[in-house]
């Protein structure tokens, strides 16, 4: 039986650092509940170096928010707006104290990510977060409602973190761009473009 994987170290967990763009340098505390952990740094920073000319400007959605690393890092480096989506009533605290401390164009929503998918009245997103925890199993069914609910904008960029050995296979219209291993993480990033027998 696999062992289950952290997701970033554990050291540090009490604050988040922002590590590029306008709040560079900014540290925001995090909520103190087993499991929540921000991405890493070294993960960030590869991963918005993938992501530096898909940033600025572009609408983006944290699915499962957690600590806010990575819809908050997007903030700081030129987003448009974040919409934060997090159940833990402790996590969203957090968020809400994060957002009012940076004044940064977020909206931090307490709900169940995967309803509010399915319900929630808002244009189509350009940048999509998938870290959901990780015991819960939840990529492939929100890689699902992402694209039944239409929240994909055209040539929208989804990112994906999961433990090293989880087998992905996202539905099709999702093209792989770039892909590393770090530790017992994987980081996938993939671009939307929908099928052809799909298009309206």
């Amino acid at each position: 039986m696999p062992r289950p994987v952290r997701k970033g170290p554990a050291r540090g967990a009490g604050t988040l650092r922002i590590i590029g763009g306008d709040y560079r340098g900014r540290r925001l505390d995090i909520a103190d509940l087993e499991g929540l952990r921000p991405t890493g740094d070294r993960q960030r920073e590869t991963l918005f170096n993938w992501l530096q000319m898909q940033t600025p400007g572009a609408r983006v959605l944290d699915t499962f928010a957690g600590t806010g690393a990575l819809g908050l890092e997007a903030a700081s480096r030129g987003a448009q707006h974040v919409w934060l989506l997090e159940k833990q009533p402790q996590a969203v605290a957090s968020l809400n104290q994060a957002v009012a401390k940076l004044g940064c164009a977020a909206t931090v929503v307490r709900c169940d990510a995967l309803k509010w998918l399915a319900q929630a009245e808002t244009e189509p997103f350009d940048l999509i977060f998938l870290d959901p925890p990780f015991a819960a199993g939840l990529w492939a069914d929100a890689l699902a409602a992402l694209i039944e609910h239409k929240r994909l904008a055209d040539r929208a960029w989804v990112y994906l973190e999961s433990p090293k050995h989880q087998p992905i296979t996202p539905p099709a219209g999702f093209e792989l761009m770039k892909e590393k291993h770090s530790g017992d993480i994987s980081m996938r990033l993939y671009q939307w473009s929908a099928p052809a027998m799909d298009a309206s």
